[in-house]
């Protein structure tokens, strides 16, 4: 029970493992190609497998993983199993990274003021010369 009120402190809920799941499903640059492709449109495994140099079987184990982290969805069309992009999940992802931005945005200002500092001391250095 401890265990769990800290996990609840430092954010470990039901949201944040869905989040731990949806960036291990995107830390795979297999996966993340496939979700491009889907991008574009529902697809079929074979369909999906065809630019990359593994096997249909491998490409459904992407997709299961791609499936638990709620980046996809699949249905059933006669044999087909086709794929599709599901948006929520990723949206998920785009929110909690949004929290971030005003400590980049900062970082970014700070790296700008001492990148000016440097250039105007090396002009003055060059005057003087």
């Amino acid at each position: 029970m401890c265990n769990h009120l800290v996990m609840e402190r430092v954010g470990s809920t039901a949201e944040s493992q869905n989040i731990d799941a949806i960036f291990a499903a995107l830390a795979d640059p297999t996966r993340r190609a496939i979700l491009s492709r889907l991008a574009a449109g529902e697809a079929a495994v074979g369909e999906i497998a065809a630019p990359f140099r593994i096997s249909q079987p491998a490409v459904s184990k992407h997709l299961k993983v791609l499936e638990r982290a709620g980046l996809i969805e699949r249905d059933i069309d006669k044999q087909r199993r086709p794929a599709r992009l599901k948006a929520e999940n990723m949206a998920a992802a785009v929110d909690w990274l949004n929290q971030f931005e005003a400590f980049w945005r900062k970082s970014f200002d700070q790296l700008d003021y001492v990148l000016l500092s440097m250039k105007k001391a090396r002009g003055k250095g060059k005057g003087h010369a």
